[in-house]
């Protein structure tokens, strides 16, 4: 962890004298090379730079051919490590951009992309047994298809409000819980903390979640009327675990209501590692909670969360959406009018 970009975080909540104190234990917790389980003021440390890349291409619901295993045999876990070679090599060909040659008109560059997945997982879910979701009650909304502007459904777009909320740089995903899962690159995270809060920064779409504890005198959710793309949070330890509680999203993720509720639990269980789960809690959507779950895993102290700064300040919309008119008008020259 970079002990100066933390102590300038910590100085802000604690005052200098307080943040002094705290850089001197986490530095000599890097100089002892060695974890301390509990920060200055008593809570389990969860300090650090946390990754959950390990986990990317295993899929959110389990398939059917795996049953209720969770996990993968030796054989079918070596089989997946090959195949994760296989891609990592052709990713990390030369790509000849100009001659289009990538995997699709939509997809980054390859040598942009970072995943180094090691996962052993059949699927994300973890609960029902079975890594599947739970059935939709007969009144919950269907999902919704994003018709264009994603790696999935290409161009054109009609507006720039068609293009999802990632492209548009405004959050990964839709939001909270999706910021947690790993995408295409930046799966990063930094952790922070301070008596009563807890905050977490993403590296991808350069969001931070500032999640007081039920210590803090902001203990109540705010009006369910304001509504965040990251929710409304709030923790508190159970143990030697964080749980957080996160509501009034804005973005109804996987088709949930405005009622989803979701219940975080990250349990440290080494230097190297977060046992991570999210439970979603929503009777208007499905007909039984059910949980994902992720392992984050622990960066080289000196990795850092860089700044991600997308197409902010550049031309990236204008120019998705000019190329977008330019197809429209090649297919109408090329299919004459019929009238």
């Amino acid at each position: 962890m970079n002990v100066r970009a933390v102590s300038t975080i910590v100085a802000a909540v604690l005052g200098t004298a307080g943040a002094a104190g705290f850089v001197r234990h986490i530095e000599a917790q890097a100089s002892a090379g060695e974890w301390t389980q509990r920060t200055p003021w008593g809570d389990l440390d969860l300090q650090g730079e946390w990754t959950s890349e390990g986990e990317y291409g295993i899929p959110l619901e389990r398939p059917a051919e795996y049953g209720n295993r969770a996990f993968l045999t030796d054989e079918e876990y070596a089989k997946r490590l090959a195949d994760v070679q296989d891609r990592d090599e052709r990713d990390l060909r030369t790509v000849d951009v100009l001659a289009g040659k990538v995997d699709g008109p939509n997809a980054p560059i390859p040598h942009w992309r970072e995943y180094e997945t090691d996962s052993r997982r059949t699927s994300l879910v973890i609960d029902p047994p079975n890594g599947r979701l739970p059935p939709r009650t007969p009144e919950a909304a269907p999902p919704q298809v994003q018709r264009c502007g994603s790696l999935q459904r290409g161009e054109p777009c009609d507006s720039y409000v068609d293009y999802g909320l990632g492209v548009r740089c405004i959050v990964h995903g839709g939001g909270f819980p999706d910021a947690m899962f790993p995408a295409v690159y930046n799966a990063n995270f930094r952790i922070v903390q301070a008596p009563g809060v807890v905050a977490i920064t993403y590296e991808l779409i350069h969001d931070t979640r500032v999640i007081p504890l039920d210590s803090s005198p902001q203990g109540n959710h705010v009006s369910p009327a304001i509504r965040m793309y990251m929710g409304d949070a709030r923790g508190y330890w159970e143990g030697a675990t964080l749980v957080v509680e996160t509501t009034n999203l804005k973005a109804g993720t996987r088709g949930a209501s405005s009622d989803l509720r979701l219940v975080e639990r990250f349990t440290r269980t080494s230097d190297n590692l977060i046992e991570y789960q999210v439970t979603f809690v929503d009777p208007r959507t499905w007909t039984a909670p059910w949980t994902a779950a992720l392992d984050l895993k622990a960066r080289p102290r000196d990795a850092g969360v860089f700044e991600y700064a997308c197409h902010e300040g550049n031309y990236g919309i204008r120019n998705m959406l000019s190329t977008a008119r330019y197809l429209e008008q090649q297919e109408r020259q090329r299919v004459p009018s019929s009238r």
